[in-house]
């Protein structure tokens, strides 16, 4: 069964499977954090992500902004676009069971995607790779731009842990989440809170569609394909749980990545398998108990 399997094809499926968990993680972050805060589940997600990378193609082809310029802009250009989103949607349904928010953030998902599929159709865009070449390391090629995207999807991470568990900014969006009338008390404006902090989970998942853009093709379809993954990556860390989004995002990257080596047959149902086995033993997410994140 493993006589075929060469040490080049598990260090590729290795490295795939870390530009993958790169990708789940920054996405579960960003779910993690809207959830956390808001108790919103983000299905519109998807669609955000998928509208980062559309945003740095259209920066390239229209503007001649490249992939640099567009990794500030298209995240900030989607972000802006989340916070009016939240403040003549979601804020409106703030008081109403959460299936509602949960059934409007997929509705504008449905929207968005049709949109851009009705006009650019729904055949992937390619977009050129920023960073061309690689290092032969003799057992296999690493492409310079895919240790990039890891190294900077890492940073992004664990700056973002850093902000939302060990600065004043973060103590203030636990709190708002506990109990916003005293924080309020206090004189902070928490609905402006709310706002920024749902545009800063939309502005990850624009990112990560700018990283992925020279990676996979650009196209309508791309995040809804991701999120269904990405929501099971949320699930087994637990929802609104930072550590458990960037933790079980890299490591479920990595499985998926070794199983399709050993045993490809189960690549596409390896996670979800994990999600249901930690849903057996721990249901509330086994990164729970030690950390909740932004809640």
């Amino acid at each position: 069964m493993f006589e075929n399997i060469t040490s080049q094809l598990l260090f590729g499926q290795v490295l795939l499977g870390l530009i993958n968990g790169s990708f789940y993680a920054m996405l579960s972050m960003g779910l993690a954090i809207i959830f956390g805060l808001m108790n919103v589940v983000n299905f519109a997600h998807g669609a955000q992500y998928m509208l980062g990378a559309f945003v740095a193609w259209l920066l390239l082809t229209f503007l001649g902004v490249p992939y640099w310029g567009a990794l500030v802009i298209a995240p900030i250009a989607v972000a802006l676009l989340g916070m009016l989103m939240e403040r003549l949607l979601l804020r409106r349904l703030q008081n109403l069971d959460h299936l509602y928010g949960l059934l409007a953030t997929y509705a504008v998902s449905l929207i968005v995607e049709g949109l851009i599929r009705q006009r650019y159709g729904s055949t992937g865009i390619p977009y050129d790779n920023p960073m061309p070449g690689g290092m032969n390391l003799g057992f296999m090629f690493l492409p310079y731009y895919r240790v990039w995207v890891v190294m900077f999807s890492l940073f992004t991470c664990i700056g973002t842990w850093l902000l939302i568990e060990h600065t004043k900014l973060g103590a203030y969006l636990r709190a708002a989440n506990e109990n916003p009338n005293i924080v309020e008390a206090f004189g902070i404006n928490v609905p402006k809170m709310v706002t920024l902090t749902y545009g800063f989970g939309v502005g990850l998942a624009a990112l990560s569609g700018v990283l992925a853009a020279p990676i996979y093709q650009v196209s309508p379809s791309m995040g809804s394909n991701v999120m269904i993954v990405v929501f099971a990556v949320v699930v087994i860390g637990g929802m609104g749980s930072i550590v458990g989004a960037m933790a079980t995002g890299y490591m479920l990257g990595i499985v998926e990545g070794l199983t399709k080596v050993l045993y490809p047959e189960a690549a596409s149902v390896v996670i979800f398998l994990f999600m249901i086995f930690a849903l057996f033993m721990r249901p509330s997410g086994i990164f729970s108990g030690r950390s909740e994140g932004a809640r």
